[in-house]
């Protein structure tokens, strides 16, 4: 009998599967990578009460599989809140709900994207959505942003540029409301001018609104959804910051010929039913006080960092000031590389992602994105000291 040989899959992966860790960031006392929200203010007894109400109501129900486009009551209470909120008005068979909005997001760059085709972004991106860019191929461009968001004569120069190379551009992915990572909201200005410039060549704008609730000052803006009466713009939302990412619920809006070819990269089975009713019901009663309160905690996390870099950092650095979301755009001077310096910050206590995280071509070494959603106010204030102090112990910060 002959000895067994070990048993490979090398040579059965399908091509260009990226290899992927199933392992997280290390826990650290001061956590200012991850965009979770505070545990404490997750509305759990509201949550339970809506979950028992649900169950009573139509519980029998999970005994089947759920819509495939998702629990229909709650994409109806989804259209009445883009209604109310965002002046898009859809029905509900424009709406599918999704696996948060990270479904959503690989839907329609699945649908909508060949290896080789040209996705637009803003100049740093949210790193899901870049992965996902990547990992389907997409050739991905950044357009170069300033604090009141997209430069629409950089939009322009890059459009004239990559069409006169031959190039298909298939559309403008962009976060407009507390941009991740940047921070921003694009002004209503340039909401409207970057979408005449998209619509001077024929792409569509894919809205990402997912941190739009989160404002604590100032005042909204109008979607690029609710500009646009052409059916050029895609719309992403999501529940996972203003409810529980756990409970990993998106939903996206898009035209009946764009759906109709996203679902084909969508589980045939829907969402999961049990988070569905539960969050059917928790939005008839519970969901605007809970956002309400969430935002009032909010603001006092992102004034006690602002007010611990400013007495940390001084003039040697300079970030943002957002007017809701989670998070804090910390520029170092040029030369200040916090990339080479993120693991050793993680070893030593305090977690941030650097810029060339979020960037497409690799640049914004002297970069950060400061997460104050998930520690107490004191800890981010404890956090910000410390990670000054680790900063000039490697020479970044200070003489």
């Amino acid at each position: 009998m002959t000895t067994p040989q070990p048993f490979s899959y090398q040579s059965l992966f399908a091509k260009n599967v990226p290899v992927t860790s199933r392992s997280q960031n290390p826990r650290v006392k001061y956590d200012f990578a991850v965009a979770y929200p505070d545990p404490d203010t997750l509305p759990l007894d509201a949550l339970a009460d809506a979950l028992r109400q649900a169950l009573d109501r139509e519980g029998r129900d999970l005994a089947y599989y759920p819509h495939p486009a998702g629990h229909p009551p709650l994409r109806s209470l989804v259209a009445e809140k883009l209604a109310r909120d965002r002046a898009i008005n859809v029905t509900p068979d424009d709406i599918v709900l999704t696996s948060g909005s990270g479904e959503a997001i690989g839907m329609l760059i699945q649908a909508m994207t060949d290896p080789g085709d040209v996705l637009l972004t803003e100049e740093f991106v949210y790193l899901g959505t870049l992965r996902q860019m990547r990992r389907y191929g997409a050739d991905v461009v950044a357009i170069k942003c300033d604090d009141q968001g997209i430069v629409p004569e950089e939009l322009e120069a890059t459009l004239k540029r990559l069409l006169g190379q031959g190039k298909k551009v298939k559309f403008l992915y962009t976060i407009p409301t507390f941009q991740n990572p940047l921070g921003w909201t694009m002004t209503l200005d340039r909401r409207k001018r970057v979408l005449e410039v998209t619509q001077e060549f024929g792409i569509p704008v894919f809205e990402d609104d997912c941190y739009v609730d989160l404002r604590f000052e100032g005042e909204d803006v109008a979607s690029f959804h609710s500009l646009d009466d052409t059916g050029r713009v895609l719309y992403v939302g999501s529940f996972s910051k203003i409810i529980a990412p756990g409970m990993r619920m998106g939903y996206v809006v898009a035209p009946p010929e764009v759906m109709e070819r996203a679902m084909s990269f969508k589980a045939p089975s829907g969402v999961n039913q049990f988070a569905a009713l539960t969050i059917e019901e928790f939005l008839k009663n519970d969901l605007y006080p809970h956002i309400d309160e969430q935002n009032q905690s909010l603001r006092v996390k992102r004034d006690a960092m602002l007010a611990s870099l400013g007495e940390n950092f001084g003039d040697a650095a300079t970030w943002n000031k957002p007017e809701g979301g989670l998070y804090v755009w910390l520029r170092m001077p040029e030369g200040v590389d916090l990339a080479a310096l993120q693991e050793q910050s993680f070893s030593e206590g305090v977690g941030y992602y650097n810029g060339t995280m979020f960037s497409p071509d690799g640049s914004g070494a002297n970069l950060a994105r400061l997460c104050f959603g998930h520690p107490s106010a004191q800890t981010v204030s404890d956090g910000i000291a410390e990670l000054a102090k680790i900063l000039t112990r490697h020479g970044a910060l200070g003489g």
